[in-house]
């Protein structure tokens, strides 16, 4: 009976392990890569970022080559419909609920634009931290 009881106890505990590994390991955070200069292509991004993020998920937004405009003052994205948003605002909308938000390492020493030029709440990545975080195994990647 001792056996049997202590067998038990082992199974129990072997399952609440596998489901506490399982948990850790499901993906609760989403990296956006975007480099399209595509107008729909940056604006369905952006949607889908936040729908994920409604969704409960940590969002982190690398914007490469024309995508890092949006970025900056200078983009002059249309507004889609349904919203009557363009994608920059929906951008800013994600950054105003905890969004990381940060361009390339190489947008600003390779462009005209410097540090000032980046709207607020943007800064430029951190290669190391940025390739830590892609490491991380409870993160998910969309790229555009």
């Amino acid at each position: 009976m001792r056996t049997l009881k202590t067998l038990a106890a082992s199974a129990l505990l072997a399952v609440a392990g596998a489901s506490a590994t399982a948990q850790a390991d499901d993906p609760s955070k989403l990296f956006v890569s975007l480099t399209s200069a595509d107008e729909h292509t940056q604006f369905m991004t952006m949607v889908l970022a936040n729908q994920t993020m409604r969704q409960g998920q940590d969002i982190r937004v690398l914007l490469c080559g024309p995508a890092a405009v949006m970025a900056t003052e200078d983009f002059d994205g249309p507004s889609m419909e349904p919203s009557g948003r363009n994608a920059q605002e929906l951008m800013m909308n994600l950054i105003n609920n905890g969004a990381t938000v940060e361009t390339c390492a190489i947008f600003l020493p390779n462009t005209d634009y410097t540090e000032a030029d980046l709207l607020d709440g943007i800064t430029p990545a951190n290669p190391e931290e940025v390739g830590a975080y892609m490491a991380n195994p409870s993160v998910r990647f969309f790229s555009n």
